[in-house]
């Protein structure tokens, strides 16, 4: 792959680690970062060794307080920014994380710092959050005359109770860490100590388990959310197909009744 700028991207023993890298600005995502990140996330996607992403920011004030503000200010001034609403298509990065609907395999959010606007919708979009304690999780774009259009809107009223959703979506209102882990929104707060250890923790379980039954768990949760059950089993999960036929399928009960560590071969 090319080498990156704005993001830095590392795979080692089944897992790729992907670093939001503008610590200067707070991982602010411009135009430039969201380009490289969709080859990042189409190299993840399509290489089959890797079965797990952590997705965080450089240093320890933020994960990302969202879109690069004077970067968009400056092309409003200059003409070159089309009014922008939900969704990336036809923009540079295309499809971003957010959007990436059909992406199986788990990320897992690594949260320091500031989650804002954009930042805090990328950490809505990975299946695990794990957050420091020092973490605030916020949607602030009611206060800048912008919409939550990387999915926030959508997600947040999904993954909250209603009245909690809007009252932070309306309002722009922060959230702590403890305050995001007692709503659901993160899987384990850590202290600033304790917390890589915390997500390797997690990312080692998650390479512990069969790849193909991880990734049609995630498909079938995710596309059946706002199914009803009936249709839920009737639906066709191509993952599933996949894994209900592999070698892996047979190998996890006969390692189970050897007693002896499986050999995934996600096959």
């Amino acid at each position: 792959m090319p080498k990156h700028s704005a993001v830095r991207y590392e795979k080692n023993d089944h897992v790729a680690r992907i670093t939001l890298d503008r610590p200067e600005v707070l991982n602010a995502m411009n135009l430039s970062m969201h380009a490289e990140l969709a080859e990042i996330w189409d190299d993840f996607e399509g290489d089959d060794d890797m079965r797990v992403a952590v997705l965080t920011g450089a240093g320890e004030r933020a994960f990302s307080v969202g879109q690069d503000l004077k970067e968009l200010a400056g092309r409003d001034r200059a003409g070159t920014a089309a009014p922008a609403t939900f969704g990336s298509r036809g923009k540079p990065g295309w499809p971003r994380l957010t959007e990436r609907f059909d992406l199986a395999k788990p990320v897992v959010a690594a949260v320091r710092g500031y989650a804002l606007g954009g930042g805090f919708e990328l950490a809505l979009a990975c299946d695990i959050v794990i957050a420091c304690e020092d973490a605030s999780f916020a949607l602030p774009e009611a206060k800048l005359g912008l919409m939550a259009g990387a999915g926030g809107v959508f997600r947040l009223t999904r993954q909250l109770p209603w009245k909690t959703a809007m009252g932070h979506l309306l309002t722009g209102r922060p959230m702590d860490a403890r305050r995001a882990y007692e709503l659901g929104l993160v899987n384990e707060v850590a202290s600033a100590d304790g917390f890589e250890a915390c997500v390797e923790g997690w990312v080692a379980d998650l390479v512990r388990c069969a790849p193909l039954s991880v990734r049609a768990m995630k498909e079938a949760a995710t596309k059946s959310a706002t199914m009803p059950l009936e249709q839920a089993f009737a639906t066709r999960y191509p993952w599933e197909e996949r894994r209900m036929h592999s070698r892996d399928a047979v190998e996890g009960p006969a390692a189970f009744a050897e007693k002896r560590a499986p050999r995934w071969e996600a096959r």
